[in-house]
């Protein structure tokens, strides 16, 4: 699942801050759009020796974990997203990196991984290049229309692709206990990653109908009737 932060109009952004976010913006969209190639280069140019994720594990751990920044920027309301939100969005991805691609082979093997990559740069793309513009003054109403739409597929791609990764790996983990904590220890505590895996893939029934049922309602409220509304 996405960030759906949104910029504040650029007059009220002081010029460090306003330049800034158009940095941050451009930046994430050059990182994903160069994830976009390489996915679609390693599919067109065939079977390949490296897998997928040996390929785009760089650039994907770069500007996944970049988005933590997003958290930041909501909880100083230079962007007027809820941060809660944000932090389970943008969470849920760096779990899917950090928790699942990284530790585990079996993830990084799952067909859900092209899927999510898929779905994760070209809902990115289409992202920060409207906030980029936005900061500009310069939303095109194309680009609203795509940022308002192509997520009704890209959602879904991107959720299924996203829970088979999780999916892949927690058999893994729990054959392997991996980053588990059992009794005795020192702490007297008790930890297990597996069933943690188990409860983020629950936590996606009830949250994911809501960020998306969200989006058709902006989506209602910024396209009508072939005319865009200035995103404030």
């Amino acid at each position: 699942m996405t960030s759906e932060s949104k910029c504040k109009p650029s007059r009220e952004l002081s010029g460090v801050i306003r330049g800034y976010l158009i940095f941050y913006n451009l930046a994430q969209l050059f990182g994903w759009a160069y994830l976009l190639f390489q996915l679609i280069t390693y599919y067109v140019a065939g079977p390949k020796e490296v897998p997928l994720w040996g390929i785009v594990k760089p650039i994907v751990m770069i500007f996944q974990n970049a988005a933590a920044l997003e958290i930041v920027h909501a909880a100083t309301n230079i962007v007027p997203s809820n941060v809660l939100i944000t932090v389970f969005q943008v969470f849920s991805r760096v779990l899917v990196v950090c928790g699942v691609l990284l530790p585990t082979p079996t993830g990084p093997d799952s067909s859900g991984l092209p899927l999510a990559l898929l779905a994760w740069s070209i809902t990115e793309v289409i992202r920060y290049l409207y906030y980029a513009l936005n900061l500009l003054g310069a939303v095109p109403y194309l680009l609203v229309w795509c940022r308002y739409t192509f997520f009704i597929a890209l959602y879904p791609i991107g959720v299924m692709g996203e829970l088979l990764c999780l999916h892949a790996a927690q058999a893994y983990v729990g054959s392997k206990k991996l980053w588990s904590l059992e009794m005795p220890n020192k702490l007297n505590l008790t930890f297990s990653y597996h069933y943690f895996l188990l409860f983020i893939m629950f936590l996606y029934i009830p949250l994911f109908p809501q960020l998306y049922l969200h989006m058709f309602a902006q989506r209602r409220k910024l396209i009508s009737g072939g005319t865009s509304k200035k995103v404030q």
